[in-house]
């Protein structure tokens, strides 16, 4: 029967497993010499760094933190944080030159400014988000750009389908130039870059491709965002994190994974992805989560809309050639 404890873990025998499966993979198949994370100050690096140093040591594992001018000023301090506590050496880059230099500021503040024309670039915080709580009403996944004054004041306008994939190109350059830094030291340190990406972000496309999906291997990409939070309690993440709400932390304005994207609390999220993914009858879900029937076809709609809209993250590249088996495992 459908329950609350459908996904709680054991802790210690998935941290071994997925140690196992570190080893394999880094150390057997790629035969690299260690790991490449980008510690962003969320929860998801911090339990691929915790997991990385059980499974090789801290001196096979290299953090590098990213941050750029519209990063949440905490981001680095956290990251910083969480790589001393598990003694992880860290490589840190400003990425501001290079994403200027790419004119991805000042190309996002023309887009801002043609449609919010009292924008000013110098003072105020943007950020996009989806609608509120799916499991309140029906809406579209259409985004709305907000526009913050200093004074508190702030401006709202839904973005056209053009004006949503221009900004989101501009962006996502952000992730790619990313991880353009975690392989050049992958490369020079003979090393693999160890993805974060969870359950939820996989099947819903909350992730770039290329950007932070064009990694050599996801860990965690089985495993709910409550689940993850588990795992990061057993392994010692620091209470800063564990505290924290999980955020893209690309917009200079405030906006968490739950507002921006997901449009529902993580703890409702999961057990619903959970029931979606796995087909569980509609009254099963009712009596386990306290929800109407209407508020689980919501939610299941949307689960659906996101999936099938962001197929193609999901996918190599097509090609007319035949699968090539030169080089795999026998």
């Amino acid at each position: 029967m459908f329950s609350k404890d459908v996904l709680r873990l054991d802790p210690e025998a998935e941290t071994n497993r997925l140690c196992r499966f570190l080893q394999d993979r880094v150390l057997a198949h790629y035969k690299r010499k260690g790991v490449v994370v980008g510690i962003s100050g969320g929860i998801d690096s911090a339990v691929i760094t915790a997991l990385n140093v059980r499974a090789f040591g801290a001196e096979r594992v290299l953090g590098v933190i990213m941050p750029e001018k519209e990063s949440n000023p905490i981001s680095a301090p956290l990251a910083r944080q969480l790589a001393a506590k598990f003694g992880v050496p860290v490589v840190e880059t400003d990425l501001t030159p290079v994403l200027d230099a790419l004119r991805v500021y000042s190309h996002k503040d023309l887009i801002i400014g043609r449609l919010v024309p009292s924008y000013d670039p110098a003072s105020d915080k943007t950020k996009i988000a989806l609608p509120a709580n799916v499991l309140d009403r029906a809406a579209f996944n259409v985004f709305t750009l907000t526009v913050q004054k200093p004074d508190g004041t702030s401006r709202s306008v839904r973005l056209g389908a053009d004006d949503f994939r221009e900004i989101e190109s501009v962006q996502n350059m952000k992730q790619r130039v990313r991880m353009m830094q975690l392989y050049h030291h992958a490369e020079r340190l003979h090393r693999v870059v160890c993805g974060t990406t969870n359950k939820n972000e996989s099947d819903q496309g909350f992730y770039v491709k290329y950007g932070d999906g064009g990694v050599d291997i996801e860990p965690i990409v089985h495993l709910y965002k409550s689940q993850v939070f588990e795992l990061g309690r057993y392994l010692g993440v620091t209470t800063e994190i564990l505290n924290r709400m999980p955020s893209p932390d690309t917009w200079s304005g405030c906006v968490g994974d739950e507002e921006f994207y997901f449009r529902m609390p993580f703890d409702v999220l999961d057990m619903l992805l959970y029931a979606w993914n796995n087909r569980i009858p509609k009254n099963e879900v009712e009596a386990a989560l306290d929800l109407t029937e209407q508020q689980i076809d919501r939610a299941f709609a949307d689960f659906e809309a996101k999936s099938k809209a962001t197929w193609h993250l999901r996918t190599l590249p097509d090609s007319i050639a035949e699968p090539s088996t030169a080089g795999t495992e026998a």
